[in-house]
């Protein structure tokens, strides 16, 4: 009985550390954004997942390109910094619909359209809390 009782601390601090390495993964692996709203893309979201150290951004199945002539992808961060990515639109009528963030990217708190031939905001997505990337 004395043996049980002495090997039962550190069973439970194995549990613990589990449970938190599982947290952990959890909370870094996959983000999930609200619906894009926005005068011309207002479907779909966009989810950020990191595979092989790469940030993702990954439109969903549901999102419609709007039809403007230059849609591109746009990132705003938690400190209102802008960054113009790539081109929503490629040749062969495909669409990029995942990115990899540039290292440069230190958050994501917005996804947004944006035309560049317009100079218009089509729509965005937010997360419910900042993605820090790096």
């Amino acid at each position: 009985m004395r043996s049980l009782t002495s090997k039962l601390p550190s069973f439970a601090a194995a549990c613990v550390a589990v449970a938190a390495l599982a947290t952990g993964t959890h909370a870094q692996g996959s983000h999930t954004s609200k619906p894009f709203q926005g005068p011309k893309a207002n479907t779909g979201t966009v989810t950020h997942t990191v595979a092989n150290g790469k940030h993702l951004l990954t439109l969903s199945d549901d999102f419609k390109v709007p039809d403007t002539p230059d849609p591109h992808w746009q990132i705003v961060t938690s400190k209102g910094q802008v960054f113009l990515l790539q081109r929503l639109k490629i040749k062969d009528d495909k669409i990029n619909k995942t990115i990899t963030l540039p290292a440069y990217i230190t958050d994501v708190a917005r996804v947004q359209i944006y035309c560049a031939w317009a100079e218009a905001l089509l729509g965005e997505a937010a997360f419910d809390s900042t993605v820090m990337t790096n």
